[in-house]
C-alpha cells in the first residue's frame, strides 16, 4: 500500500476508535506511520531531535501547562468567574468560553465546543465533553454517541432544532477521550453555572457519571445516580430538577441497558408533562 494511502487509512482508523471511546496513543500511531514510511522506502526511519519538543516531554495524559504558569488554578477559576458572570446572553458565554484559556486542554484542541440546539429550550442536556468528531466539528453530540442521543430525544418528542439545549460541562476534548480530570472540571463549572442561570431549563438531563458526579458534587457512580430525579441549584440560586442517565456512548458499547435509560427518558417526559410544558 502506497505510504500516503496507509497513512490515511490508519489515520481514519484511530478516529473511528477514538469516536468509539477507545483511548489511542497518538505517539505510538506517528511511530507506526514512521515505521512503515522507513519499509516501503527501504530507508530507515528518521531520528528524533536531540531536543525534545514540547509535545514530546508532555505527561503521558496527553496535558500540557497554562499559558501562564503564574497564575494558580484558584486564579483561573476566578477568572472565569468574572468572564461567565460579565456574560448577560448565551451568545456572549460561548465568546467568553472561547476567549478563556485557562484549561489546559485547549491547546491540545482543533475547537471550543460550547453548544448546539436551541436556545432558550425546556431541556437541557449535559454530557462530559468533545469527542474526535465534536472536536472537528465543533458541536457537541455529532458523533455516533450524538446520533443516538438524536434518537432517543426523539422517542419523547425532543429535538435539538426546536425544544433541546445541548452542551458538556468540558468544552475541550481530552487526548484519546479519556474523562476530563478535577482541575479541567473546575475551571469549566462557572461557565457551566452560567449557562443554566441564562438558559433557565425546565429539566437538565445529565449524561454519563462524569457530568452527573461534576454537577451534583457526588461520588457516587451513575449506576445509582439514575433512576430519579435530583434536586440542583446554581450559585446564582437557579433551581432546575436534574434527570441523570447513561451516556449514549455507554450504550452503544452495552445496548443491553438501553430499556434503563429509556425508563429515565420516560421520567423526564412525565415531569415536562406536570410543569405543563407542551412538546
Amino acid at each position: 500500500m502506497p505510504q500516503n494511502a496507509s497513512a490515511a487509512a490508519l489515520k481514519a482508523l484511530t478516529e473511528w476508535w477514538e469516536d468509539m471511546g477507545v483511548e489511542v496513543d497518538q505517539g505510538e500511531i506517528a511511530r507506526s506511520i514512521n515505521a512503515q514510511s522507513g519499509a516501503n522506502t527501504g530507508a530507515a526511519p528518521a531520528q528524533a531531535p536531540s531536543a525534545p519538543s514540547e509535545s514530546q516531554t508532555a505527561p503521558s495524559s496527553g496535558r500540557r501547562s497554562r499559558k501562564s504558569a503564574s497564575k494558580t488554578l484558584h486564579d483561573w477559576i476566578q477568572e472565569a468567574e468574572a468572564l461567565a458572570a460579565s456574560a448577560d446572553s448565551i451568545e456572549a458565554l460561548k465568546a467568553a468560553i472561547e476567549s478563556y484559556e485557562g484549561c489546559p486542554l485547549k491547546q491540545l484542541c482543533e475547537k471550543t465546543v460550547v453548544y448546539d440546539g436551541t436556545v432558550g429550550a425546556p431541556v437541557m442536556v449535559l454530557g462530559e465533553g468533545p469527542g474526535g468528531q465534536e472536536d472537528r466539528l465543533g458541536l457537541p453530540f455529532v458523533g455516533k454517541a450524538g446520533q443516538l442521543l438524536d434518537k432517543m430525544l426523539a422517542a419523547i418528542q425532543l429535538d435539538r432544532k426546536t425544544n433541546a439545549f445541548i452542551s458538556n460541562v468540558n468544552y475541550w476534548r481530552p487526548p484519546g477521550n479519556r474523562n476530563p480530570e478535577a482541575d479541567e472540571l473546575a475551571v469549566c463549572r462557572p461557565f457551566a453555572n452560567r449557562m443554566i442561570d441564562l438558559a433557565q431549563p425546565k429539566i437538565i438531563i445529565a449524561t454519563g457519571g462524569v457530568a452527573a458526579k461534576s454537577l451534583l458534587n457526588s461520588k457516587t457512580g451513575i449506576m445509582r445516580l439514575r433512576g430519579s430525579e435530583r434536586p440542583f441549584e446554581t450559585p446564582a440560586g437557579t433551581k432546575v430538577p436534574l434527570v441523570p442517565m447513561f451516556h449514549p456512548a455507554y450504550l452503544l458499547r452495552r445496548p443491553q441497558d438501553k430499556s434503563r435509560a429509556w425508563r429515565d427518558l420516560l421520567l423526564v417526559q412525565a415531569r415536562l408533562n406536570e410543569m405543563g410544558v407542551t412538546l
